[in-house]
């Protein structure tokens, strides 16, 4: 069993795995967050749990991202008025998540630097908590009246300072977040951006609901990443029961996250092109991604691979067929991307745009815990693919895709080169398929049991947290996106650049808003 630097031993999650457990007490946290800081890893999420009818307290947990894999810390916290001690001034990504943790639990970080409230926009009472077990979840908990006090943005104050307000709610079809402004003239001098407003409950109603339902609902958590959260949860589930997942059915779950990061990365190239007004490529680019969906619920049913994993396995196969025709797609797409590389490369409209906006420099990419694609970009070499890969990614020598400037162009090219490597995958996968059932049954664990489950999405780790109760139902979920440690990244991206470059930096991330605000 492997130490950490500070001698505190680490309990493998399951054997040969890559998340590890430990019980700290509240007061070392500080301490050992810094020993992570020191050896160049990350925070990767927090959150808390009441667990008070299990006859604890209120616990806080972190997961950090450390040389030997995850490290998944729970710490029983003291007292009528729950705390512990502030991470956001070691790990700043800290910040959201201990705010979140305080409006839906009360556990409150103590000499945290920002007090305001994050999702709490007037939906419930003051000192209601919806996350504690005697929150009563179908009663009528809102506040009485609307929010009385503006939400406290930080002011640029100046001679010809000007602050431009853009949303909450927006002229596309998108989900509603608000960002404030501050410029002069169209130059950027800050930008503060406040979510929160698409809260919609979910960890509450995962409380209670059986696995198989709870992996329909962990797939919407943020649909367009539907695989990679539903995966992370029946991981979860299947290591708190001990369950043994088919190896067919674990190299499916790796074809539907490969297939799910082709999509999104298409998409996203063409609405950067569209950000420029490339119309060219948009139309290529959805064009493709219009037939890559086309034929992915043709073969499984769901354009989005909706339903697709269960606890235990998957709910359904490929045939010989279907493997022809998805490996000839792949060999189509990937002829056409080149192509359409070459273009936007020889564009000079295009590449004048792409270059030099909204860079993050990798040494402020790696102080404020810049991850995922956007990590890479900027020369943050993480991706569980590669240096924790499980099954059936430990057999397959995932290539990285990496960029220095930190640049749209460079958050660009990382998708390029993923789209490649992920058509490789997909064709080794099918390839290599194993011959096999689809499906193990989870047995019912003997007493409260816990998992967590860690997977690589195309934005980047996306975790889930799970804990069952005796009677084998959910008693708490914590799904989280990488969103969470990377939208305060685009407030320093933007800065420097003018307001109509706000557009395309902010698709350059395409970050989600459903996944943070849950």
């Amino acid at each position: 069993m492997p130490k950490h630097p500070d001698d505190l031993a680490l309990t493998p999650q399951t054997e040969g795995g890559f998340v590890w457990r430990s019980r700290l007490e509240p007061g070392r946290l500080t301490a050992f967050a810094r020993i992570i800081q020191d050896e160049g890893g990350q925070l990767l999420a927090l959150w808390g749990a009441d667990d008070r009818h299990l006859g604890r307290n209120f616990t806080v947990h972190v997961a950090f991202l450390s040389s030997v894999g995850l490290i998944w810390t729970t710490s029983e916290l003291d007292g009528d008025q729950p705390a512990y001690p502030d991470l956001a001034h070691i790990f700043p990504q800290a910040d959201r998540m201990q705010r979140a943790a305080f409006d839906l639990l009360g556990i409150r970080a103590q000499d945290g630097v920002d007090g305001r409230a994050w999702l709490r926009h007037a939906a419930w009472v003051e000192d209601a908590f919806p996350l504690r077990k005697d929150f009563p979840a179908r009663a009528a908990c809102r506040s009485p009246r609307p929010e009385t006090e503006p939400y406290p943005f930080i002011r640029v104050e100046g001679e010809g300072v000007h602050e431009i307000a853009v949303g909450p709610i927006h002229a596309a079809t998108i989900e509603p977040g608000h960002f404030r402004f501050s410029v002069i003239g169209d130059r950027i001098l800050r930008l503060e951006e406040r979510l929160g407003y698409t809260h919609k409950g979910t960890e509450k109603r995962f409380e209670g609901l059986d696995l198989a339902t709870g992996a329909k609902l962990a797939g919407r958590v943020s649909g367009d990443s539907h695989t990679a959260f539903a995966w992370a949860y029946c991981m979860a589930v299947e290591t708190a029961t001990a369950c043994s997942v088919p190896d067919r059915a674990i190299w499916l779950r790796a074809l539907f996250l490969e297939m799910e990061r082709v999509a999104n990365h298409l998409g996203d190239l063409g609405f950067l092109g569209n950000d420029v007004a490339l119309t060219f490529g948009f139309v290529q680019f959805w064009r493709l991604k219009e037939d890559w969906m086309r034929l992915s619920a043709r073969l499984f049913g769901h354009r989005y691979l909706f339903d697709m994993l269960l606890p235990g396995g998957v709910a359904t196969d490929i045939d010989a067929r279907g493997k022809a025709d998805l490996d000839a797609l792949c060999k189509r797409i990937a002829g056409e991307v080149q192509t359409l590389r070459h273009i936007y490369d020889e564009h000079t409209g295009l590449q004048d745009r792409f270059a030099n906006t909204g860079i993050v420099a990798p040494d402020m990419a790696a102080r404020l815990g810049l991850t995922g694609l956007a990590g890479r970009a900027s020369s943050q070499a993480w991706d569980a693919r590669v240096q924790f890969p499980c099954a059936p990614y430990d057999r397959l020598d995932v290539n990285m895709a990496l960029q220095k400037s930190g640049d749209v162009l460079a958050r660009a090219e990382v998708r390029f080169t993923e789209v490649f490597e992920s058509l490789r995958l997909i064709r080794l996968l099918l390839e290599q398929l194993p011959a096999g059932a689809l499906h193990a049954p989870c047995t019912q664990a003997a007493g409260v049991c816990e998992g967590l489950g860690w997977v690589e999405g195309w934005r980047g780790p996306v975790i889930v947290a799970v804990r069952i109760d005796a009677d084998g139902r959910l008693d708490r979920v914590h799904p989280h996106d990488p969103s969470w440690q990377n939208w305060p990244l685009v407030e320093v991206g933007v800065l420097g650049n003018i307001v109509p470059d706000f557009p395309l930096i902010n698709k350059s991330f395409n970050l989600s808003y459903s996944g943070p605000d849950l």
